[in-house]
Parts: structure tokens; sequence; C-alpha cells
């Protein structure tokens, strides 16, 4: 990579980012966030493995997503004030311990520790997009974090086809210990390609940088809006995917982990889909995609309620989930960003939080309401968090034409 980049020193000519300098960055943001959801078609073997009960196995994706939260915290923001490139080998490197140490652990409580590790040192996926958008010219900053962007969702879907097939072979543990050895590559791969900075002087504090991203939530109406709208679809998103492994894994399905696995790629094609959203959001059109996309979720778990009688109607019904989803977190992304595009790292960082307490509420609530009321209390859950996001959506409108 070039060293004459936007964060070098005043003066320099900016050279932004090629093509293979930011396919790079964006497999290193897959292959970070796909971390946080190995566990998810693993549970079962977890939890036989270490002795968890059932009703509370849904605590290792819920601390993996409060270790995630815990890093958007108070990890995120750093890069605001230090060079990013420390920060990135840095947290990498510490992904690959807490890798290790979920990949030996011998009890549930060390296995816990770990997948917390896991969730705070995997937020290094939101420094690499904060550094992507930093390195690239103004013409090309568009394109390069939506490249990036691509390469997260990708690492989300395929995380479960990879760790199915992996577990079947060699175990829940090869999982964690094959990608510390890939992250171990890859920070090497990141040390050679990113480049030196000159430190910045930044009469900022950290302190003052933390308190900066509750108070522009609280403060603004639309920030808030936004953020408690990803809780809600990423509560629903957890909901289903934590719960899936379960019926799926038992009679009369008895499906192997690699099987269950290959879901996540059935939803790729709502993530590729969902970049059509982006586009119309980018028209002027954002409120009006979110809220058709609210519609199609809620609707998605009609079909999803179905697999005991049709896999086929459950396929589209993911498909079309995951196409909400996405869609509404992209449109949701450009509002974040449009609010403040200078301190875009902060609010991307507090609107994530959002994100990952929804996925914790949404993996608790999965293994505890499946094992009191089965598939369909799965259904009416996530419908539930799916409708009350609709709402929201609809009171936001009646108010915006009220104004």
């Amino acid at each position: 990579m070039e060293k004459k980049t936007n964060n070098a020193a005043p003066g320099v000519e900016v050279e932004g980012l090629s093509g293979v300098q930011t396919l790079i960055v964006a497999a290193a943001a897959g292959l970070s966030v796909a971390n946080i959801y190995y566990a998810q078609p693993l549970l079962d073997l977890m939890a036989h493995d270490l002795g968890i009960p059932a009703a509370t196995v849904g605590l290792i994706v819920m601390v993996t997503q409060v270790g995630y939260c815990l890093g958007l915290i108070f990890i995120v923001p750093i890069g605001d004030l230090i060079d990013r490139r420390k920060l990135i080998i840095a947290q990498g490197l510490l992904l690959g311990i807490a890798l290790v140490t979920v990949g030996t652990a011998g009890t549930s409580a060390m296995l816990l520790a770990g997948m917390g590790a896991v969730g705070l040192s995997a937020v290094l996926v939101q420094t690499l997009v904060a550094q992507a958008a930093a390195l690239a010219t103004t013409a090309q900053r568009g394109r390069v974090v939506g490249m990036v962007t691509s390469g997260i969702v990708t690492g989300i879907l395929a995380a479960r086809s990879f760790s199915g097939a992996i577990a079947d072979i060699g175990g829940w543990r090869a999982v964690y210990l094959i990608s510390a050895f890939i992250a171990l590559v890859m920070v090497i791969v990141l040390m050679s390609m990113l480049p030196r900075q000159y430190a910045k002087q930044n009469m900022e504090t950290y302190t003052h940088a933390l308190l900066s991203i509750p108070t522009m939530f609280l403060r603004e109406g639309s920030l808030l809006y936004r953020g408690v709208l990803a809780l809600l679809i990423f509560a629903a998103f957890s909901t289903f995917w934590t719960a899936l492994v379960l019926p799926l894994s038992a009679p009369p399905f008895s499906y192997s982990h690699t099987r269950i696995g290959l879901f996540g790629l059935v939803g790729l094609a709502g993530a590729i889909a969902a970049t059509c959203a982006g586009r119309v959001a980018d028209r002027g059109h954002g409120r009006w995609t979110t809220g058709f996309s609210l519609a199609i979720l809620l609707s998605s778990w009609g079909l999803i309620a179905l697999l005991p009688v049709s896999m086929m109607l459950l396929l589209v019904g993911v498909v079309l989930m995951d196409l909400a989803v996405q869609a509404v977190h992209v449109t949701n992304l450009s509002a974040i960003v449009a609010f403040n595009p200078q301190k875009s790292g902060r609010l991307i960082g507090g609107y994530m939080v959002f994100y990952s307490v929804g996925s914790a509420v949404g993996a608790i609530a999965a293994t505890t309401i499946y094992s009191r009321f089965g598939w369909m209390g799965i259904s009416l859950v996530g419908a539930a968090f799916s409708a009350i996001a609709l709402a929201l959506w609809i009171k936001s409108e009646i108010s915006e034409r009220t104004n």
C-alpha cells in the first residue's frame, strides 16, 4: 500500500486504495466478524462437551455479543486518537489469543470467558471499516466502504457454513483453533500492506471521545430512532439463527452441522439483494425503504413458522428475513453517517452497540423460549420484535407528517 494516504503528514498527496488493497481489507473484515457467529450452529456440541444445560446454552452467544458491545464502546473510539494501524495489529493478535482460549477451554467458565474476549477483540472489523474510509480518496470512499461492508456481510453468512463443515470433520474446537491460525496470518498480511502513519496531534481526550457517543445519540432523536430499529431487527435476526440448530439437529431432521451451516448461504441471496436497497436509499428513498423492508421482515416469520411443515417455505422465509434485515441496516448506516461524516467512526460504533445488544437479547430469548414453547414460540418472538420495529417506523412517519 502506498504510504501517501489521508492519514499522512499534512501536504502529502493522497493516493487512495487499489482494488487489491480494498479486497484485502474487505476479506480481513469478513474474517474478523465471522468469529462472532461461528458458535451458532455448534451450540449443541459445545453444550454436550462442557455440560451446559440446553436452556442456558444461549449464554455462549450472549457473552460474545456483550464482549462485542464493550469493544464498540471502549476500543473503537481509540482509533480516532491514535494510529489505527497499531490498533488493528493489536486487536488481531488479541483475537488470535482469545480464539485459542475458546478452542482449548476445559470448563464452561473458561469457554464463556474466551467467547467474551472473542467478541471484545472482534470489533477489529469496525476499526477496519474506519481505516478503509480514511485511506480512500473522497471520490472512491463510497465504493471502498461498500466493498468492505460486502466482505462483512459475506463473513457473517459464510461463518455458519464454515463452522458446521469443520465441526463435522474435526469437532467444534477445531473451528476456533483454525480461526486462530487464520487471524495470525491476517495480522501478518495487514502489517505488510497497511501504511505506517505519522502521529497526528489530537487534543481530544479518550474520556471525551467516549462520552461524546451517548451524548450524540441521546440528544438527536433521529440517531436514537435508528439505533432502536437496529436493536429490534437484530434481536429478530439472532432469535432465528440461534434457535435454528436446535430443531434441525434433532429428529425428525437430524441434519449434520455441515448441512445446518449451509442455511447461512441461503441468506447470502438476501444480502446481495439488499445492495439494491442501498442504491434506493442513496436516491432519497431511505425512509420508505426502511418501512417496506420492515413489512417484509414481519411477513417472513409466517413462512419461518412453517419449519415443521415445509423446508422450502422456510428457505423462502430465510431469504426474505435476511433481505429485510440487511436493507434496514444499510439505510440505517446511510442515515447515521450522513448525520456527521467527520465523526462517522463514533457514530457507527454507537449504532453497533444497539446491534450488539439486540443480538444478545435475541440469543438468550431463543434458547429460553425454544425449551418451553418450541419452534412456534420462536416464530412468535421473532414476529413480535419485527412488529414493534414496524410500529416504531409507522409512529415516526406519522410524527414526520404531523410536523
